[in-house]
């Protein structure tokens, strides 16, 4: 049997100490990357696919409570936002325990997605306010900028488009339009209708936002027809050919242009 003699103590520092311009450029690296890979992939991605997601809704009217009651349906974690969070809590004691009530701002830290339902006057304001608190993260936004009650400001939204306009409100390019033209009555009465589901136009520029956009969607009751980039939003903007909340998928797609 060979027997390997065993190293002297300085000759194993020696080793130890050789080994170290070697050793210490792979730790470095990893101490470089290791943050990166932990924060590349936001929550709302990171979670299973089946796993529920946390909602945050600004703007808690028909539009935002019809949601909310859909989603908390689907097995999600609501929170319901106004300036008033007090005058919400009739509306999260019949949603059930996943519901709860707070300001926008908690809306906006709660969430891994994010729904805007506001008059658009508000999403200069938003973007200020909250820039920190949705930054990176899925917003679907509802809001339609309309020049009677949003003023001036309605007009260049207009113009750019909706989705467009959003996006540079709030600093944020993970927006997916959605919800925008479907009246809220029809939201709130004919998720699942049969024999056919009502379709939802929705857009945006982000892939993975779209992906979750589309879940949100079939698990409120309608079919999402994915019809491009923000850009090509406009198409659905109030009053252009695709604003109709009565159509189905195959009628939707039918109308779109390449």
């Amino acid at each position: 049997m060979t027997h390997t003699a065993p190293i002297g103590r300085r000759a194993f520092v020696a080793r130890a100490l050789a080994a170290i311009p070697l050793v210490a450029p792979m730790l470095v690296a990893l101490a470089l990357v290791a943050p990166v890979l932990l924060t590349a992939v936001p929550l709302a991605e990171a979670q299973a696919p089946d796993a529920p997601f946390r909602i945050g809704i600004i703007g808690t009217g028909r539009i935002g409570g019809a949601l909310a009651a859909y989603w908390v349906r689907a097995g999600h974690e609501v929170l319901v936002s106004s300036r008033h969070p007090q005058e919400l809590q009739a509306l999260v004691a019949r949603l059930g325990p996943r519901a709860h009530a707070g300001t926008p701002r908690e809306a906006a830290a709660f969430g891994t997605v994010i729904l805007i339902s506001v008059p658009y006057a508000a999403m200069p304001e938003l973007g200020s306010d909250l820039r920190r608190e949705l930054a990176g993260k899925v917003i679907l936004d509802t809001s339609n900028p309309v020049e009677r009650r949003d003023g001036a400001m309605a007009i260049d939204a207009q113009r750019k488009g909706a989705g467009i306009a959003t996006a540079e409100y709030l600093h944020n390019r993970r927006v997916v339009r959605a919800f925008n033209c479907i009246p809220a009555a029809v939201l709130a009465s004919e998720g699942d209708r049969r024999p056919e589901r009502l379709a939802i136009p929705i857009g945006g520029d982000d892939p993975q936002a779209l992906v979750i956009a589309e879940q949100l969607v079939r698990e409120a009751g309608f079919d999402p027809v994915v019809v491009g980039s923000l850009a090509r939003t406009r198409e659905f903007d109030l009053g252009q050919p695709l604003a109709t909340g009565r159509l189905t998928a195959a009628e939707l797609t039918s109308r779109l242009t390449d």
